[in-house]
C-alpha cells in the first residue's frame, strides 16, 4: 500500500492554479454533446471524473465504464436514454452499490428503455436510446441533485419538453441552479416556475465557446490550510469568480468566520488571515455536502466545537463519509458524534491520538484532500493510498510541494 508523509512548511505563501470545476465540466460536456455542436468546452479538468466523461462521449463503446464517477453515471444514464444505440454503463464495485432506481424510474416514466443488468435498483444498466414522448414527472426534492440535473439537461431534446415537480424539501438547490445557468449559457430557456416546479420547453441547444471556471471545491482545501497554518500570509487562486454558479463558493463566507479573508481580483481571489469570529460553528450543509469533510477537520483542529447537519447524502458518496470521518478523526484524537443519520458534532471530546496510524482514504478523494492540511497542527500527517485525489484534483500533491510541503513517499 502506498503512503505519503506530509511535513508542512513554516509558512504559507503561494500562487496555485486550481483544476477546473468537474461539476461544470461534466455538465458542459453533456450539453455540448446534446447540441451536436463543434465548439467543445475549454479549460476541461484532467481529473478522473471528467476524463471518463470525455472518453465515453468521444468513443461511445458498447460497454461504458465510468469507474467511480457519480456525475458521469447519472448524467450519462439520461444522455444515453435519448441517444440512438444500445449501451451498458457500469463502474467500480462501489459504484455498483450506489442506488440509481429513482433516476431510472423517472426516465422510464418518460418512455426510456432501461434494464438492470444485475441487481435491481443499481448499476450496471443496459440503455437503448429512444425518443421520449412524455413530458411530466415528479421526484422527491431531497434526492441527489445529480438526478435532477441529468433530467433537466435532457429536457430540451424531449419531444414535448419537460416539466419537473419536486415534492417536499428541495435540497442541493445551488447545484440545480448551476445546471439551469449553464443551460441558459447554451441558449436554452430553463427556469423555476414555482418553488417546487421547473419547466424546460422543447428547443435546441446552441453550440458556443465556453470556458470552465476553476473549482471552488478544490479551493476549499487552501482555505483550510490558510485557517490552520500559523505562518500563513497569502494564497493566490486565479480563475475563481465572485459571480460563480458553483454552490461551494459559499465557503468564502464560511471561512471568514474562521479567520480567512477573501479578496476578489481581476484574475481570481487572494486569501488572507484575520481574527476568527466564532467560538463554535453550527451549519446546515444541505446545499454544500461535499464541504463537510473540510469543515469537520478545520474546526476540530482549531478547537472550535461544531454541529453540522444536512449530511444525509454523505452515506452514499464514494464511501460512508460520516463513518469515515469519525474513524479518521479519532486517529487524530477527536471524538465525533453522529445523530439522526444526518448530523455530525464535536463538543470538545478528545481521545489519545494514534501517531503511527496513517489516514485511510476509503477510495474517497475528499478524505485525502481534507486531511492533508491537518499536518499544520499535527506536525506531520501520513496519508494512505494518496492517489485517490486523481478523481477531482490530480495535481494536489504537486501543488503542496510547490507551496513548500515536504512529501515523503513510502510503501506501507
Amino acid at each position: 500500500m502506498k503512503q505519503i508523509n506530509l511535513i508542512p512548511p513554516a509558512g504559507l505563501d503561494a500562487r496555485i492554479v486550481l483544476p477546473s470545476s468537474k461539476s461544470l465540466c461534466n455538465r458542459a460536456l453533456i450539453i455540448h454533446a446534446l447540441s451536436r455542436g463543434t465548439c467543445p468546452p475549454d479549460n476541461l479538468s484532467d481529473c478522473d471524473d471528467t476524463r471518463v466523461m470525455v472518453r465515453a462521449l468521444r468513443d461511445m463503446p458498447p460497454v461504458i465504464d465510468i469507474l467511480a464517477a457519480g456525475t458521469a453515471m447519472r448524467f450519462l444514464t439520461a444522455y444515453l436514454a435519448v441517444t440512438p444505440g444500445t449501451h451498458v454503463i457500469t463502474g467500480t464495485e462501489r459504484m455498483r452499490q450506489r442506488p440509481i432506481r429513482i433516476l431510472v424510474d423517472a426516465l422510464r416514466s418518460l418512455g426510456a428503455q432501461i434494464d438492470y443488468v444485475a441487481q435491481e435498483g443499481f448499476p450496471p444498466l443496459r440503455i437503448t436510446g429512444t425518443s421520449l414522448r412524455e413530458s411530466r414527472i415528479a421526484l422527491p426534492g431531497n434526492v441527489s441533485s445529480q438526478y435532477i440535473s441529468a433530467l433537466l439537461m435532457t429536457g430540451p431534446v424531449l419531444e414535448h419538453g419537460l416539466t419537473l415537480t419536486l415534492t417536499g424539501e428541495v435540497v442541493s438547490r445551488p447545484y440545480i441552479d448551476m445546471t439551469l445557468q449553464l443551460m441558459q449559457e447554451y441558449g436554452v430557456t430553463a427556469r423555476w416556475i414555482s418553488d417546487h416546479e421547473l419547466e424546460v420547453p422543447h428547443q435546441p441547444y446552441v453550440s458556443k465557446p465556453y470556458t470552465v471556471e476553476s473549482d471552488w471545491s478544490a479551493a476549499s482545501y487552501w482555505y483550510e490550510m490558510m485557517a490552520l497554518a500559523p505562518g500563513a500570509t497569502s494564497v493566490e487562486l486565479p480563475g475563481l469568480r465572485a459571480d460563480s454558479p458553483q454552490g461551494d463558493a459559499r465557503i468564502a463566507d464560511l471561512f471568514r468566520l474562521l479567520g480567512v479573508t477573501t479578496t476578489f481580483t481581476d484574475e481570481g481571489i487572494v486569501l488572507g488571515k484575520a481574527e476568527r469570529q466564532v467560538e463554535r460553528m453550527d451549519y446546515d450543509f444541505t446545499h454544500q455536502p461535499d464541504m463537510a469533510q473540510t469543515f469537520v477537520v478545520t474546526c476540530a483542529l482549531m478547537g472550535i466545537p461544531f454541529r453540522f447537519s444536512g449530511l444525509q447524502s454523505l452515506k452514499i458518496k464514494e464511501t460512508d463519509r460520516m463513518a469515515a470521518l469519525m474513524a479518521e478523526m479519532r486517529k487524530l484524537g477527536y471524538v465525533l458524534q453522529e445523530s439522526d443519520g444526518s448530523v455530525l458534532s464535536w463538543e470538545g471530546d478528545r481521545c489519545p491520538a494514534d501517531g503511527q496510524a496513517g489516514i485511510d482514504t476509503y477510495e474517497d478523494h475528499r478524505m485525502a484532500l481534507a486531511f492533508a492540511p491537518a499536518s499544520f497542527v499535527k506536525g506531520s500527517v501520513r496519508i494512505n493510498r494518496p492517489d485517490v485525489v486523481s478523481k477531482s484534483y490530480p495535481h494536489y500533491w504537486e501543488d503542496l510541494a510547490a507551496a513548500g510541503f515536504q512529501i515523503e513517499e513510502r510503501e506501507g
